[in-house]
C-alpha cells in the first residue's frame, strides 16, 4: 500500500482507470452459452427417460469392453448370461437353417428390455385351430433345454394368434383366440416339464391376437394397429407364433416364490 499521499492518489487513480476499462458483470456470451447448455442437458435427459435399455445387448458391450456385471472370470460351472444365451440360441437357428432344405428355419432370436426370445412359428407347432403339438416343436424344444438347464433365468411361454376370428366349430372349445393361444403356451409348458424343466421356473401367458410380431414399441394396441398388421397372409402368418423368453431378472415375477410350488401361468 502506498504512504504517501502523492502515492494514494496515484493509487486511486489507476484503480478509477481500471474500472472505465473492464465490463461489470460475466461476457455477453456466456449467458447465450449457458441456455445452450441448459437446452442440451434437457434434452439428453429426456431421451434417458424416453429410452429402454436392452440388458443383453448391454451385456454384450460390458463383455467387449472386458468389463461384465460382477466379475469377467468365468468358470464351467458358472450359469449362462443373457449374451450368453442369445448366443446358443443364434447357434441353433443358423443349424437349423444349414439343415433346412430352403436355407430358412422357423425361429427366430431377438432382443429386448424383457431378455432373449425365440421365437417358433404356430404353423409347424400345431395342427389348424388345436393345441396338439406337432412332433416339429418338440425337436426344438429338446434343443433349446440344454441352454435353459444352463441358465438361471424364469421362462415365460406366450402364445400369439392371428385376428382371424375361430370357426363357430371351434368356438365351443376355444371362444376366442385368447383361450386358444393360452392353450398353445400350456401345451408347450407341459412339453419343457416332460423334458425335464423345472416347473418352477416356467410361466404360460397368451395374448390372442394382442401382441402382433411387427408392432413397433411406441405403437399403442388399437383395432387399427392390429388390423395393420394382419392385412396380409404373411403378417399373419408371423403372428401365429409361440415366444420362449429368456426373462431379464426385473421382469421375473417369482422374487417370492416358495421352492418347489409350480409356477406355471395362464391368462
Amino acid at each position: 500500500m502506498p504512504k504517501s499521499s502523492k502515492e494514494k492518489k496515484a493509487y486511486q487513480a489507476g484503480i478509477t482507470k481500471g474500472k472505465t476499462l473492464v465490463d461489470e458483470g460475466l461476457p455477453g456470451w456466456f449467458g447465450t452459452f449457458a441456455d445452450m447448455m441448459t437446452l442440451l442437458f434437457a434434452f439428453f435427459v429426456l431421451l434417458a427417460a424416453i429410452s429402454t435399455i436392452d440388458p443383453v445387448k448391454l451385456q454384450e458391450m460390458a463383455d467387449s469392453m472386458g468389463k461384465s456385471v460382477g466379475s469377467k472370470i468365468k468358470k464351467e460351472s458358472q450359469a449362462m448370461n443373457l449374451a450368453d444365451i442369445k448366443k446358443a440360441a443364434q447357434n441353433m437357428v443358423n443349424k437349423m437353417k444349414e439343415e433346412s432344405e430352403s436355407g430358412e428355419a422357423p425361429v427366430d432370436v431377438t432382443t429386448g428390455p424383457k431378455g432373449v426370445t425365440i421365437g417358433i412359428s404356430s404353423d409347424i407347432s400345431f395342427t389348424s385351430g388345436s393345441a396338439k403339438t406337432k412332433p416339429q416343436i418338440i425337436n426344438i424344444l429338446t434343443k433349446i433345454v440344454p441352454t435353459i438347464d444352463k441358465s438361471y433365468f424364469q421362462i415365460a411361454v406366450e402364445g400369439h394368434t392371428d385376428n382371424e376370428k375361430l370357426p363357430e366349430k371351434l368356438q365351443e372349445k376355444y371362444p376366442t383366440n385368447w383361450e386358444l393361444s393360452s392353450a398353445r403356451a400350456s401345451a408347450v409348458v407341459r412339453e419343457l416339464i416332460k423334458l425335464g424343466v423345472n416347473p418352477t421356473r416356467l410361466e404360460a401367458v397368451g395374448y390372442g391376437e394382442f401382441v402382433p410380431r411387427d408392432k413397433l414399441s411406441h405403437e399403442l394396441v388399437t383395432g387399427e394397429i392390429i388390423n395393420k398388421y394382419n392385412k396380409t397372409v404373411q403378417q399373419k402368418a408371423r403372428n401365429r407364433r409361440v415366444e420362449i423368453t429368456f426373462l431379464a431378472p426385473h421382469y421375473s415375477k417369482q422374487d417370492s416364490g416358495v421352492a418347489g410350488t409350480e409356477t406355471g401361468k395362464t391368462t
